[in-house]
């Protein structure tokens, strides 16, 4: 996912509750914003 071109994160939860985009950029947006629980997996994956 760290080397995608463009992300497209559903949300908010799993299930009934998911469903709905919550982030739709670059992963490099993604992790910046850390706007989302993938974000913010994404953001502690790519940092040292």
């Amino acid at each position: 996912m760290a080397h995608a071109d463009w992300t497209i994160d559903l949300g908010p939860g799993t299930g009934h509750d998911g469903g709905q985009i919550v982030f739709d950029g670059t992963p490099a947006d993604l992790i910046a914003s850390r706007s989302t629980r993938t974000g913010e997996h994404l953001a502690a994956y790519v940092s040292p």
